[in-house]
């Protein structure tokens, strides 16, 4: 059983890797002036990516039986030297450098995943707690019927927010999910919002998530969450439960609207901006929980790997105080 020895995040420029990986993507077989090369985007359990280049020699058919047994999402053992290139990390391999496809069994997937932050059984219960908070009816069989159905369950176990900004890990949806539940549930003892349609909003409105990304030995996102995303993939599947429930054309339309409009803006991926308090309750409490996590990850990433108390964080556009 290979284990992995350092994530991607602590890798410092000039150390030498003799570790575990999973590929991301695979890119095309070249030439270059002394032989043949390829190169790969290789992930780990930290979130991040590095590029990896394999600098071969001569030999073509050497080179390339080495890349052919390599596909997306394999776990690989390489050996490479950790250089920087256009400002960002790369690692380097020559021939002789080891780089061989693992088999499963020889490896943890859980190497390559983050693990939840909180006890799955323990979110359960507060997820069902929450359902049970609403009183209407119709409402609480409508998320009775999604989120108790058994294979929404399942993902519920496992299942991550996100590929890479927030929440990206092992039981991240579920945790995500809970945390803009309990803002807007503290949004109705603030303000005279609907306390059942604000909730039964925090509950699903990133219920496409599930459809948008599945696990292997990495997070990644379906073909379908590719071309349509998960904002229409959850107005899709709560749009088909309400027919079952029967709600009336206000509240159908209202909690559809939440979903639609929760990230905000065009600019951001919704089609509606919110057009009523529940609505901007649930895009506020949404927008909390991934930028608190987001920035929280990204602190933690960097923590030991600088003297200084500030980082720029790029994504962000601004200097981060670490310490």
């Amino acid at each position: 059983m290979f284990k992995k020895k350092k994530l991607i995040a602590k890798l410092k420029s000039g150390e030498f890797v003799d570790d575990i990986f999973v590929v991301k993507i695979k890119r095309e077989l070249r030439s270059y002036k002394n032989g043949f090369k390829f190169v790969l985007i290789l992930s780990d359990a930290s979130g991040h990516s590095v590029e990896y280049v394999y600098w071969g020699d001569q030999n073509e058919a050497a080179v390339k039986k080495i890349y052919n047994t390599i596909s997306e999402d394999s776990v690989i053992h390489i050996q490479a030297t950790v250089g920087s290139y256009r400002n960002k990390l790369q690692l380097s391999a020559n021939s002789g450098d080891r780089v061989v496809v693992l088999e499963e069994g020889e490896y943890d997937p859980l190497d390559f995943i983050q693990g939840s932050h909180r006890p799955v059984d323990e979110m359960l219960d507060e997820l069902n707690h929450y359902i049970d908070s609403v009183k209407d009816e119709k409402l609480k069989a409508l998320l009775k019927s999604i989120l108790h159905h058994p294979k929404i369950l399942l993902k519920l176990k496992k299942h991550p927010s996100a590929i890479q900004i927030h929440h990206n890990r092992i039981g991240g949806f579920l945790e995500h999910t809970l945390e803009v539940t309990k803002i807007c549930d503290l949004f109705t003892k603030l303000y005279p919002l609907n306390h059942d349609l604000v909730i039964t909003g925090a509950l699903l409105h990133d219920i496409g998530k599930l459809d948008e990304m599945e696990i292997t030995t990495r997070i990644k996102g379906t073909r379908q969450g590719q071309l349509v995303g998960h904002i229409v993939q959850g107005v899709i599947r709560v749009s088909n439960a309400m027919d079952a429930v029967v709600l009336s054309d206000e509240l159908r339309d209202k909690l559809l609207h939440i979903l639609v409009s929760h990230h905000g803006s065009l600019e951001y991926g919704s089609p509606k901006t919110p057009m009523f308090p529940e609505a901007i309750a649930v895009h506020l409490a949404d927008a909390a929980s991934a930028k608190i996590d987001e920035m929280s990850g990204f602190i933690e990433s960097v923590q030991g790997n600088t003297e200084g108390d500030f980082v720029y964080y790029k994504r962000g556009a601004r200097n981060l105080l670490i310490k």
